[in-house]
C-alpha cells in the first residue's frame, strides 16, 4: 500500500501576487514544501518562481490566498541565498558570515568556532580573513551559503544562486549543495530555469507555467546517488527528458490567457 506524503512544512494556498505595475505573478499558487526534502522550483523567467520564494521567507506577502505553517517557529528558521552573493565589500569573508549572529547579539568570541566550522563547510576555512574582492565568483558564492548556513536554517531558499557561473564551477557547487542538503538534513527550496540542475539536485521538481505562475506539474527524483555517473547516466538522461516535456506543456499558452 503506497504511502502518503508527510505532512508539508509550509502551505501554499491559492496564493496570488499582483505588483503595484499591474503584473500579476502569481495567480491561484498551490505549493507544499515537505521537511527534508530537497525541492526545485522550475519555470520560465518571470513565471514568478522568485516572488513564491520571497511570500516563503516572508520579504513579500501575497495579494490573495494563504501560507500556512505546520510550526510557526520554523518560520524563524530560515535562511535565504539571492541570486548575487551581496557581501559586504569592506568586510573579511569571517566578518560576512558572522554578520547574522552578529546582527542577533551574539558575541564573536563565542561563536568564532561556529563561523570556523561553516567556513571549513564549505570549503573556505583558510580564506577566513581574505575580502571579497579577493575571490572568485564561485568562492564569493560559497560565502553567501556560509551565511546563510550560519545560523542553522530548519529551511534554506535559494534563488538561482549559481545561475551567473560557468559550468565547471556551478557542477561543483551542485556537488557541494547536494552534500551539504545531506549532511545537515534540511529542507532546500531552489528557484532554477535550468532542467539539468534541477534533475540532478532535486528530490521533488514543482514545474510552474508562464506568468502568471501557478503549478502545472510535478516530478518525483528517485535517485539515491548524486555523482558523475549519475549525470551520465541513462537515468538522469530521462529524468531530464521527462522534466524538459512538463516545462514545455507547462509554458503553452492557457485558454483564455492574454496574448
Amino acid at each position: 500500500m503506497a504511502t502518503s506524503p508527510p505532512a508539508p512544512v509550509v502551505a501554499l494556498r491559492g496564493v496570488g501576487k499582483a505588483f503595484g505595475t499591474g503584473t500579476l505573478a502569481l495567480d491561484g499558487l498551490d505549493l507544499d514544501i515537505r521537511d527534508g526534502e530537497f525541492l526545485s522550483l522550475l519555470g520560465p523567467s518571470g513565471c514568478g518562481k522568485s516572488t513564491a520564494l520571497r511570500i516563503v521567507a516572508g520579504l513579500s506577502e501575497p495579494t490573495r490566498g494563504t501560507v500556512t505553517w505546520s510550526d510557526p517557529a520554523a518560520r524563524k528558521g530560515i535562511g535565504f541565498v539571492f541570486q548575487e552573493p551581496t557581501l559586504m565589500p569592506w568586510a573579511t569573508v569571517f566578518e560576512n558570515v558572522f554578520l547574522p549572529l552578529k546582527l542577533s547579539g551574539a558575541n564573536r568570541a563565542a561563536v568564532h568556532a561556529r563561523v570556523m566550522e561553516t567556513l571549513a563547510r564549505v570549503g573556505l576555512a583558510d580564506f577566513a580573513g581574505a575580502y571579497p574582492r579577493e575571490l572568485s565568483g564561485g568562492m564569493r558564492m560559497r560565502v553567501s551559503i556560509a551565511r546563510a548556513l550560519v545560523t542553522a536554517p530548519r529551511i534554506l531558499l535559494m534563488d538561482e544562486p549559481f545561475a551567473a557561473l560557468d559550468e565547471i564551477t556551478r557542477f561543483k557547487l551542485n556537488d557541494d549543495l547536494v552534500a551539504l542538503w545531506r549532511e545537515l538534513r534540511m529542507t532546500v527550496v531552489f528557484v532554477t530555469h535550468s532542467v539539468f540542475e534541477s534533475v540532478y539536485l532535486s528530490s521533488r521538481i514543482v514545474v510552474m507555467t508562464g506568468r502568471p505562475g501557478r503549478v502545472s506539474g510535478e516530478l518525483v527524483i528517485d535517485a539515491p546517488a548524486r555523482d558523475a555517473q549519475f549525470r551520465t547516466s541513462p537515468e538522469y538522461a530521462g529524468y531530464c527528458r521527462v522534466a524538459s516535456e512538463a516545462l514545455a506543456k507547462a509554458m503553452q499558452p492557457r485558454a483564455g490567457a492574454a496574448a
